[in-house]
């Protein structure tokens, strides 16, 4: 028989990676797609138009095949922007002729740039449509490429690494500096929650499930280093707690019970004992509290800067 193939994207670095390495070790072969390819390359993820930082961040497709071989995996990276619906239709394109399957499509991948943290009126209309892009319909371009042959098999499962900003209003207005977020993030992220109650409904009965995964506060590179900035460590899940979300989901024979859910991923693992030794989901290494919609509280608004 052969092995199921997943599809990860955003697979780079955070929760994206972690989540390719984690179903490579539950036995799936994983393809790995996102723009950093090597090492050392850098993007502009500010999350506001009012500075530019392309400073490179941890992490990259080679590193990420790297740790899924180690796993026991095999690996194929195949390169794409989800801001260019051609290089996404060529990569399934070539998971496709590789492997001839797709059964896990995992969507962690999403906009990274100025706008996120931004306010409504700083925030330019092509920089909202570039996130609705990216967020909402990058993920359906591949969803129509891979659902076919998923129910052709008679099983298959989308996993949507969702956001708190999709279903409720920010705490506090964005001020570019990491504390609220942006109108354009947040419409965007609301338009890719809807997407898998919709899976649900349409295709649950041909074998195909689909979940909302809320990762809460989690560690990834990104957040480390605004973090470390402002003088904090570990604030945060790991990116792993996350993974073992989403490779529990994609083994586990009570998973499609839950399909059409969103699953808050931080309480879930704590409640299945899925990461043995993790302290559960309240409190840090630092002990600074945060919410389900991932706002640091606390010390970590009293530190942000400001204009």
């Amino acid at each position: 028989m052969a092995k199921k193939v997943a599809l990860v994207t955003g697979a780079s670095r955070g929760i994206g990676k972690a989540s390719a390495v984690e179903l490579a070790r539950r036995g799936y072969d994983v393809a790995v797609t996102a723009r950093t390819v090597a090492d050392g390359e850098g993007r502009d993820h500010s999350g506001t138009v009012k500075q530019v930082d392309d400073s490179p961040l941890p992490g990259s497709l080679a590193a990420t095949v790297d740790e899924i071989e180690r796993a026991g995996g095999a690996a194929l990276a195949v390169p794409a922007d989800l801001l260019d619906r051609a290089s996404l239709g060529a990569a399934v394109a070539t998971v496709l002729e590789r492997w001839g399957r797709v059964d896990v499509v995992v969507h962690s991948g999403r906009y990274v740039g100025p706008g996120d943290m931004d306010r409504f009126l700083d925030t330019p209309i092509d920089t909202i449509e570039r996130q609705i892009e990216a967020n909402v319909v990058a993920p359906l371009v591949i969803d129509k490429l891979v659902i076919p042959g998923m129910i052709e098999r008679g099983w298959g499962m989308i996993v949507d690494i969702t956001s708190a900003a999709g279903y409720a209003d920010p705490t506090t207005a964005a001020d570019g500096y990491g504390l609220g977020y942006g109108m354009g993030y947040g419409v965007s992220k609301g338009g890719f929650h809807r997407v898998a109650g919709f899976l649900d409904v349409e295709l649950r009965d041909q074998g195909i499930y689909s979940f909302n995964v809320h990762p809460g506060l989690v560690r990834i590179e990104r957040i480390a280093q605004l973090m470390a900035d402002m003088g904090f460590d570990d604030v945060g899940a790991s990116p792993e707690v996350i993974a073992a979300v989403v490779g529990w989901l994609a083994t586990s024979d009570e998973a499609p019970a839950l399909s059409g859910t969103t699953i808050e991923a931080q309480y879930f693992c704590h409640q299945r004992g899925l990461m043995p030794g993790w302290g559960g989901p309240t409190f840090n290494d630092n002990h600074i509290a945060y919410d389900q919609s991932g706002a640091v509280l606390a010390r970590y608004e009293a530190a942000l800067p400001r204009p």
